[in-house]
């Protein structure tokens, strides 16, 4: 089939003139009330076009839930979806199912109701034109001469009846498909989001990307950390072959694994949005887990905490538990079970972390600019209001943290 004939095999195309031809309906409801179409004239036909733009104008004036019920006809019947073969399925994104929040909004819906009577209408007296002069070409009206309504001279040559039938038809397809490309660009103009709208959708997806940022530091920190503990416990264990070490390298890695379990329910539950109450994030009140977890994998910690822990606002103290466990995370990754020096300080204004331990032999981002882990520390710590140093410090590794209380 050629490619000008393509339009006539979608769907879309039928559900577009449909669209424009309900549009015009007021018009003929209008009509049959006043002026009447009883042999109407010219100044009939105006009125036709002119008598309902008050009222359409008043009611999407008035209603702003007519904005949303045009954009709901549109997306269906405007834009291809599951119902239309040959174009893109996501088109009928660009249209708002909002009501009018503005006047301008009011106003937009307002000259969208108009031109799409006024194509409706152009529609609808376009084919009746055509299609009446085909039928007469043909000779399936009895209808006399001037009775017709048509405005267009028709040939009384016979030879030319068929031929100029085949192009009136294959005008009458160009004017559904014309109409319906017009309407659909008209639909993007007046009932596409304003810019509040888009403001809101941008702003919904910066949340929707912020969340998941969230999520996956969550499910790196925690999970990097217990599988972390398990491969060094394993390692010692294997090494040490010890029936009484390797017992208690299998009990780390057990209680290690549960609240590694735990975190990734929490989650899981934050994605599902189920509506069950979810456990609690850890603070800086479960150091003392985080300290057990390191020293059972033959890590000595030497821990100094100074000031009121307890009293550090929930935010900071979540953020700050999740910054340890990395730090201490990436000492046993990269450096083994050595001496690790903890210092945990808290003033009135700031809470003060300090995380430090013999370099490794090949120090992993030894410019305290590599791996997504630091990386992770540094975003936290930002994100707060304060900053994070990572990277060798007087021939140790540091990790050294600020944050402010308030």
């Amino acid at each position: 089939m050629p490619d000008f004939l393509s339009p006539l095999t979608r769907a879309v195309t039928y559900t577009r003139c449909l669209h424009a031809l309900l549009g015009s309906g007021v018009a003929w409801v209008c009509a049959a009330v006043y002026p009447g179409l009883s042999d109407p004239t010219r100044t009939d036909w105006l009125l036709v076009l002119v008598i309902p733009v008050p009222l359409l104008t008043t009611a999407a004036l008035v209603v702003p839930a007519l904005r949303r019920a045009e954009g709901l006809q549109a997306r269906m019947m405007l834009f291809p979806g599951a119902h239309a073969r040959g174009e893109g399925a996501e088109e009928h994104a660009v249209i708002s199912v909002a009501p009018s929040a503005s006047w301008r909004d009011r106003g937009r819906t307002a000259l969208w109701l108009v031109l799409r009577l006024e194509i409706g209408c152009a529609l609808v007296l376009a084919t009746g034109q055509l299609i009446g002069m085909v039928f007469l070409l043909l000779g399936a009206t009895d209808e006399p001469p001037g009775s017709d309504g048509l405005v267009l001279p028709v040939p009384s040559a016979d030879v030319f009846a068929v031929p100029l039938s085949v192009v009136l038809v294959l005008a009458e397809f160009a004017v559904v498909v014309g109409a319906g490309h017009l309407m659909t660009a008209a639909a993007r103009r007046f009932l596409g989001p304003s810019p509040a709208e888009r403001l809101a959708v941008l702003e919904e997806r910066t949340e929707q990307l912020l969340e998941r940022n969230r999520i996956a530091r969550e499910l790196h920190d925690s999970i990097g950390h217990a599988l972390t503990v398990a491969v060094v416990q394993a390692g010692a264990a294997r090494a040490a072959a010890d029936p009484g070490f390797t017992d208690r390298a299998l009990e780390a890695i057990e209680e290690t694994g549960r609240e590694a379990l735990e975190d990734l329910e929490r989650v899981l539950r934050v994605l599902r949005e189920d509506g069950q109450p979810a456990s609690g994030r850890p603070t800086l009140a479960d150091t003392e887990r985080l300290l057990d977890s390191a020293r059972a994998s033959g890590a000595k910690v030497d821990v100094e905490v100074t000031g009121p822990v307890e009293r550090v606002p929930g935010a900071v103290s979540r953020e700050g538990y999740r910054m340890l466990q990395e730090a201490l995370t990436n000492v046993l990754r990269h450096s083994g079970p050595v001496p690790v020096r903890l210092r945990i300080a808290v003033d009135d204004a700031r809470l003060l972390m300090s995380v430090r331990n013999a370099l490794p032999q090949a120090p992993a981002g030894a410019t305290g600019r590599g791996g997504s882990g630091l990386r992770g520390i540094r975003e936290r710590a930002t994100l707060l209001g304060g900053r994070a140093t990572t990277g060798p410090h007087d021939g140790e590794w540091q990790v050294h943290v600020e944050l402010p209380l308030a």
